[in-house]
Order: C-alpha cells, then structure tokens, then sequence
C-alpha cells in the first residue's frame, strides 16, 4: 500500500518549478474550459432567454456524460487515430481530435436561437459534454504518464498543477465568456451569446497550439503489457483464431483494469473506495449547478460575478490549491481529504447567510473565495488519491473509471438542483443547508476505510 511522505516545504515548492509541471498546467486548463461551455455560460443564456430554474437544473444532465467516460475509455487507451496518431502521438492525437469537435459545436451554438431550438441546443452541448469527457480520458491519462511511476513526491505536485490548470481553464473561460457577453449584450447586439461562443472558439484554437510544445512519452511497455494480457487470456480459451482473438482483446481491455484494482485493494477498500469518490463532491456539485442561478436571483450582474466568482476565485482557486498540495504531501492525502470535506460543508452554510441577509457584495466576496478555498482543498487531494491508485498499464481506464464514478455523484445527483430549490420555494437558505449536510455520507465511507488504506509518496 501507499503513504505520502513528509517532506520539507523548501523541497514542495521546488517540485512546482519541475518543467514537467508547466505541461500538466496546459493539461488542466484543457480539459477544465469545456465546463464553462456547458456549465455556467449555458445555464446564463438559459436564465437570459426566460427558461425556468427546473429546465436549467435538468439540461445539466448532459453533464452526465462524464459519469459514463470509462465505458469507452479502454478503446482510448488502445485504439490511435489515424494520421494523427502517426504525427502527434496516441494521447495528443485524441486530443486534437476532440477539441476540433468542440470547436465545430461552438460555431453551431452560434447559430441556434433557445427558445425555439432547446432540443437542438442541448444536444449540442451533449455533443460538447461527450467530446470534453473524451477529452478529459486522455488528458488525464498523458498527464500522469508526465510523471514517473516511482515519483510519488512530484505526482502529488502535480495533481495540484493539473487543478490549478483545470480552475484556470474554467475561470479564464467564464471571464471571458461573461465580460464579453455583456460587452456585446450593452451594445445593443442581438444575440449576444451566439456571438460570445464564437469568441470562446478563439480560445480552443489557442490551446490546440500549446498542446504542440507538451512531450508524449512512448508507449511501448504500456502496449507490450497489454498484448501480454490478450495473449494469456487467449491461451485460456484453448484455441487460436479471429473469435478467440477478439474475446481476449475485448475482455482484457475492459475486463483487466477492473480486476487489477479490485486485487490490488481487496473488495471490501475497493467497494469503500468506491463509496467515497461517488459521494464526495455531491454537496459541493449542488451548490456549483445553481450558483449562477442564484447570484442573478439576488441581484448581481455579469460582470459582479465575473469579477467575484471568476477572477478572484481564480487568483484564491490557484494559491490555495498549491498549499493544498503541500497539506497533502506532508499531512497527508486522507486527512486533507477530511479537512476538505469539512471545509465545504462550512463554506456552503457561507450561501446560506448571504441568501437571508440580501444582497450584499463584501458577503458574495468572502462567501465565493472561502468556497473556492475549499474546493481547491478537496480537488488536489481528490486528484492525488486517484492518481496514486492506477495502475500504469491501464492509466487512462483506471483513472477514467474512478474519475467518472465520482462525475456519476455529481452530475446526476445535482441534475435534480433546480428542482429541489423549486420545491424549497426558492428558499436559497435552506438549499444551502442540504448541500452542506450532503458530504457527510462520503466522510463516513472514508473513515471506515482510512486504517487500512495508505497512500504512500516514494
């Protein structure tokens, strides 16, 4: 088993500095700009185009999609697009590929009026939350492949990199997509947001260059180790031929990383495991689907919460999650992930008292950069834990199955957000309350399982 251990803050900071550290920040910005798409800039246009608190909480469904990544993540990690694989690499290749696709939605979205096209609309933005949790496989994947396998030191670090990443890819996108569609929006421009994504396309052509300068490195062993398990699964079946050949490389794809972490943890850590990443964020996913919802509820205009929520959330999202991955190293992964969990369930209360006492911007300010300490808190160590638990001959399924069981939590549970605050009567203060008691669950499944199970950083 793993354990993280302690290291002098002189050594953490150092690590930050690795170059290695820069690529997986590209890496995370790629992969957390797709959210602002789907997410806080399509609930606004929803909320602009007089769709109802229901309608919007439910088009996040799409956000589903995540939850589901892993079925198709074993084909990622073995199947190379062609051509591009050849001049990119098998990961980058992948990327490339999906982020033209979300680059084609967005020209599409610009041309789409809600009101009359929703069912269009929204399938689109499936089709961005599909090519984005495509996306994120092997993202995910080529950033710990950065990483060596014994370096457990710098994989902590860079779990805290690839936050940060992923914070600066959505904020920088929801800046720009709010400022810019109320700059359009005040002069006097019709369909403001059609416009706003064609100028958020500027950015996805931006981050395919940047993709250019991150190194892939070979896979050959990771590819040697797969054959090697298609060639005994094969050998049991006790003949050679196409069928054979075809059984064994289905049931050694999808089969083999299941049972790997299963046997590596044993059942019982592995289902309680399972129980924490699925539960973890639930609370916080709530908060985060009808947050935008709720700041133009109380009063406060784009650019408040462009300036509030997105930029200082960004410069607090950012300091914080490196000192979080420094609490991480030398506290540990569990006990951050406690003290993250507690954290949120505070912090939510925070929306609580800024909900019954009416708007108020110094309240909004510290309510927003508490709540983004917190998630910065609880993401790197999320993120540390998973990394450190796959195994490399199946990094991109592992991580892809774990990641998405902990997206399953969150976006299909949180769909019901609108409907819940409708419910409550559009009483904020009390859907506050239940989010903060959401992350309760998730602490008890870790607390029964945190003897036995140990992260260790070599």
């Amino acid at each position: 088993m793993l354990e993280i251990k302690k290291q002098s803050l002189s050594e953490t900071f150092s690590i930050y500095f690795d170059k290695r550290m820069f690529r997986i920040l590209l890496l995370g910005a790629i992969s957390g700009f797709p959210w602002v798409l789907i997410g806080s800039s399509l609930s606004l246009w929803l909320k602009e185009e007089g769709l109802s608190r229901s309608t919007i909480g439910w088009a996040g469904l799409i956000f589903g999609v995540y939850a589901f990544n892993y079925l198709w993540a074993p084909l990622i990690d073995r199947i190379q697009i062609p051509y591009l694989a050849k001049k990119l690499g098998h990961r980058r290749g992948w990327i490339v590929l999906m982020q033209l696709a979300i680059l084609l939605c967005l020209i599409i979205w610009s041309y789409i009026n809600p009101t009359e096209n929703l069912a269009l609309l929204i399938t689109i933005g499936l089709i961005i939350a599909i090519a984005s949790a495509t996306q994120d496989i092997t993202v995910d994947a080529l950033r710990i492949e950065q990483i060596g396998e014994h370096e457990g030191k710098s994989m902590a670090a860079g779990a805290a990199m690839a936050v940060v990443g992923w914070w600066t890819g959505y904020k920088l996108g929801g800046v720009i997509s709010l400022f810019t569609a109320e700059y359009f929006q005040n002069i006097g421009m019709a369909d403001y947001w059609q416009k706003t994504f064609l100028i958020l396309g500027i950015l996805v052509i931006l981050m395919n260059i940047g993709l250019m300068f991150i190194h892939e490195p070979l896979s050959t062993d990771r590819r040697s180790k797969q054959k090697e398990t298609d060639q005994l699964i094969e050998s049991k079946l006790g003949s050679k031929n196409t069928i054979t050949s075809l059984i064994a490389w289905i049931t050694g794809t999808i089969g083999g990383p299941i049972i790997s972490f299963f046997k590596k943890n044993g059942f019982t850590i592995a289902v309680g495991i399972l129980g924490f990443v699925f539960l973890f964020k639930v609370g916080e996913a709530f908060l985060g689907r009808m947050s935008i919802v709720f700041y133009k509820e109380m009063g406060f205009s784009k650019s408040d919460i462009a300036i509030y929520s997105k930029t200082l959330g960004w410069l607090t999202t950012v300091t914080f999650t490196l000192l979080g991955g420094l609490f991480a190293i030398r506290s540990g992964v569990i006990r951050a992930m406690f003290v993250a969990g507690i954290l949120m369930a505070l912090t939510n209360l925070l929306f609580t008292v800024l909900a019954w006492s009416g708007k108020s911007e110094i309240l909004f300010a510290f309510a927003v950069i508490l709540d983004d300490i917190a998630a910065a808190f609880a993401t790197v160590a999320f993120v540390a834990f998973i990394s450190l638990l796959v195994d490399r001959t199946y990094t991109a399924t592992q991580y892809a199955l774990l990641a998405s069981i902990g997206t399953a939590g969150r976006t299909t549970l949180a769909s019901s957000s609108g409907a819940l605050v409708d419910w409550l009567n559009g009483d904020w203060g009390t859907f506050f309350i239940l989010t903060a008691v959401m992350v309760i669950p998730s602490l008890i499944c870790l607390w029964f399982i945190k003897g036995k199970l140990k992260l260790r950083a070599k």
